[in-house]
């Protein structure tokens, strides 16, 4: 007799495959903010905030940041300014004996030496951002500020810089208002930026038939 095999029986033996689902990859972080090569050449990768929870919020949108060869060229002005009152006083002390001279020296030097060593920090909260409607400028750790200056508002776009800013290839971009208290000067930025920013500006401005 002849065993005929059961359709319904398993073969424990035979290999069986087993789909298994392939790992999902991670989702991807969200990418960041592309960076212009003009506006951020040079500058500073992060805009620096204040942890306080009732700061100014920095708000959704590309940031960019003043160059870092602002710091340098304010260490070397603010430098030889502080070498310039300890000068004078050192001759008023010694040439006509006056002793008391060093009591404002004293001020002017410890309000100095603070001033240069939050310089650097100070630097990174510079930021402005280009938006539909406006430009935003913020700045300060301490003392925040965060203005928006309409396109439409914009009477005047000027670009200064002195011989130590040429010497290092940045310039301070003053944007001019109607309204004095809305006016905004973005200091250290590389004389391509302050260019680039300057034509940009002008063009949205004539798109929308200011008077620039």
């Amino acid at each position: 007799m002849t065993n005929t095999p059961d359709p319904t029986s398993r073969d424990t033996d035979s290999p069986t495959t087993t789909e298994t689902a392939a790992p999902s990859s991670a989702a991807p972080s969200s990418a960041a903010p592309a960076r212009d090569a003009v506006l951020d050449g040079g500058t500073y990768d992060r805009i620096l905030a204040p942890r306080s929870e009732n700061r100014l919020p920095i708000g959704d949108g590309v940031w960019h940041q003043i160059s870092r060869r602002y710091v340098t060229v304010q260490l070397i002005s603010t430098g030889a300014f502080l070498a310039l009152v300890i000068a004078a006083a050192v001759v008023l002390w010694l040439v006509l004996h006056l002793t008391w001279v060093w009591i404002p020296a004293a001020i002017v030097i410890l309000i100095t030496v603070w001033t240069l060593a939050i310089l650097p920090r100070q630097a990174r909260a510079y930021g402005y951002q280009l938006r539909e409607d406006d430009l935003v400028f913020r700045r300060g750790i301490l003392w925040q500020r965060m203005v928006a200056v309409p396109y439409g508002r914009m009477q005047l776009v000027d670009i200064t810089h002195g011989p130590l800013d040429r010497g290092f290839g940045i310039a301070q971009l003053k944007l001019v208002t109607a309204a004095a208290a809305t006016g905004v000067t973005i200091p250290g930025l590389t004389q391509e930026a302050a260019e680039r920013l300057r034509d940009t500006l002008i063009a949205v401005a004539e798109t929308r038939r200011t008077g620039l």
